[in-house]
């Protein structure tokens, strides 16, 4: 949703007429009406990882939420999607009465929802290059995900005597990286490597974390909830978290190097996609969530600390990932096949 509001506000100052469509219960219904914009109101559920049931439900339902998405449609100049099961009827009652489709796709491997429309759609705009191979040639382009433009202005941080390290498991917090964690205080503390450590926990095991910490005899802090993020990337000269598409792509946009642990419960391995891409191209090392322990966190810190000048390396290579923009471009993009 917060990529989409991005777009959504960029073709709004064009002038341009915008609306979403959504279900009750998810995240859009909250948020897109406290944005100031219409939203329609769909009935629909999830067709990938979820039971027989479910599916069942859903394939009765799909026929009859794509024609009434019909009417929601006709007379629009271009669909924009970001996928996710929501997304299913909107983009397939547009592609019946043949109105443009343009989707962002901003993890490695594409979800179900764009892997099943890819073939139908105007433009696929992606955040990695090998994404392109599940869209007709000719139809993809690099544009990247729409991030807060504080994070593209975080500039290259010379490391200082105390290794910076932020961990984040998400506004939720991750039991792993939390477990790993505190079971990284003593090594880090007799490694003889000064550190700093920056913990969102999540609010479920912050005090548990927090007392702990206060024992440890590290420097750092433990928080529930991060509010400036941008602010906490900007002192880090390490990050450790999850690598959905909105993380990798802060990394990127920051020019942070990073420790990777994909969440492995995610829709078709998609963190495992991102974090591989991400260790590829030199930016990241990717620690797997069942192997993520405090002895596996805290070697990985030190060989990243004693290695010359791989933080560095890994920042910049971080940096080639970023693609700032991403909100106007995919306005432009629209326009354009609005306008066709």
């Amino acid at each position: 949703m917060i990529p989409a509001l991005a777009v959504a506000r960029e073709l709004r100052a064009r002038g341009h007429e915008v609306f979403f469509a959504g279900t009750e219960r998810g995240m859009e219904a909250r948020l897109v009406p406290a944005e100031g914009f219409r939203l329609e109101r769909i009935a629909i559920g999830g067709l990938n990882r979820v039971g027989l049931g479910q599916k069942i439900a859903t394939l009765g339902r799909l026929p009859f939420a794509t024609a009434g998405c019909g009417r929601l449609v006709r007379g629009t100049s271009a669909v924009f999607s970001m996928g996710g099961y929501v997304a299913g009827p909107p983009v397939m009652a547009a592609i019946l009465r043949r109105v443009p489709v343009v989707v962002m796709e901003p993890n490695a491997v594409p979800g179900f929802t764009n892997r099943v429309i890819g073939r139908w759609v105007t433009r696929a705009l992606i955040s990695f290059p090998e994404t392109a191979g599940y869209f007709p040639a000719g139809r993809t382009e690099t544009t990247g995900l729409p991030v807060r433009e504080e994070f593209f202005r975080i500039p290259a941080k010379p490391r200082g005597e105390a290794l910076q390290i932020l961990i984040t498991g998400g506004s939720q917090g991750s039991r792993t990286l939390n477990q790993a964690a505190r079971e990284s205080w003593p090594l880090l503390r007799d490694s003889g490597l000064r550190v700093r450590l920056v913990h969102q926990t999540g609010r479920a095991e912050f005090e548990k974390l927090r007392d702990g910490f206060a024992q440890s005899g590290l420097e750092g802090e433990v928080v529930p909830f991060i509010t400036e993020m941008p602010a906490a990337f900007l002192a880090a000269d390490l990050i450790v978290c999850r690598s959905g598409a909105g993380a990798v792509s802060e990394l990127a946009a920051s020019g942070k190097p990073s420790i990777l642990v994909p969440f492995p419960f995610a829709a078709d391995d998609h963190q495992t996609r991102n974090a591989e891409a991400m260790e590829r191209g030199g930016a990241a090392r990717l620690v797997r969530d069942e192997e993520m322990t405090g002895e596996r966190l805290a070697a990985a810190v030190k060989e990243l600390a004693a290695e010359a000048g791989a933080l560095e390396r890994m920042g910049e290579a971080a940096r080639r990932f970023a693609h700032p923009g991403a909100a106007r471009r995919a306005a432009e993009i629209l326009e354009e096949v609005g306008r066709g």
